[in-house]
């Protein structure tokens, strides 16, 4: 196709995420997820992985625990992806990231398409690259290092979880980070330094919950406020609401393009 319209799968992506059918009325918080996760396997020694190739097409990556749920993102995609056959999988998975994070109230993160679909499964990147939960600061920092990432960036592309919620039948963790998850917020860093979090099991796993048993966390989450850098950063954010929509638009933009290769000088759209 000689003139793409990206405009046009942007307007479309828009018209599917109010879904009252969906969680929280919305599918902004998994298609963030879905562009997350498929961007998130790049290791930035080996040069694999990455948001290039959507590899989360095939059994080998689809199949990881991490991304548990995430079909169903793939599967509300699919009739945007027939309407406009000319975009890759690759480039409406991570532009449909894009698109909800502004429709949920949050920052315009910066995009370019050129994305390609990987031909087979041999170019999956290894299962288990993707943030463990269940972990630590020292587990997520080094997940993130991998990636490329310094600790502003790390706390940053965390905020995401101001929107969304975790789910019994996928993660095995349960409950929304926030009392808005269908609106991009810093209320995420506000929680975690207001909430007094005590611990509760959650299908034989441990997360933690707020006094009133509205909210949760979970150990990946407490890091940002165990480890003493980290939660600088998350004292800053909870206080100014742009310097997070500044550092998240720059590091997720980021992020979708790791293992994206580029000629010199392209600008994002």
């Amino acid at each position: 196709m000689s003139n793409p319209d990206y405009d046009a799968v942007r307007e479309d992506i828009k018209k599917i995420i109010p879904n009252k059918d969906w969680d929280d009325g919305s599918l902004g918080p998994i298609l963030v997820r879905l562009a997350w996760h498929a961007s998130g396997t790049y290791d930035a020694h080996s040069k694999t992985g990455g948001s290039n190739g959507a590899t989360m097409r095939f059994h080998t990556e689809s199949s990881d625990p991490a991304n548990s749920g995430l079909e169903h993102a793939r599967k509300f995609l699919e009739p945007i992806k027939e309407k406009h056959p000319w975009i890759s999988y690759a480039d409406l998975w991570t532009l449909a990231g894009v698109v909800a994070v502004q429709e949920l109230g949050g920052p315009i993160v910066p995009w370019k398409p050129g994305r390609k679909d990987k031909a087979n499964e041999t170019e999956c990147p290894p299962q288990g690259r993707l943030p463990d939960a269940s972990q630590g600061e020292k587990h997520v920092r080094a997940v993130f290092n991998r990636m490329g990432f310094n600790d502003r960036e790390i706390v940053a592309l965390v905020g995401a979880h101001a929107i969304g919620r975790c789910h019994k039948d996928r993660s095995g963790y349960d409950g929304p980070w926030t009392h808005t998850p269908t609106r991009f917020t810093s209320q995420y860093y506000i929680q975690l330094l207001k909430q007094n979090w005590t611990t509760k099991e959650v299908n034989g796993q441990v997360q933690y919950k707020d006094d009133k048993d509205k909210l949760m966390m979970l150990p990946a989450d407490m890091a940002l406020v165990w480890d003493p850098e980290f939660k600088k950063i998350v004292e800053e954010y909870a206080k100014d609401k742009q310097a997070f929509f500044n550092d998240f638009a720059a590091a997720f933009g980021k992020l979708l393009e790791l293992g994206v290769t580029r000629s010199s000088g392209e600008a994002r759209l």
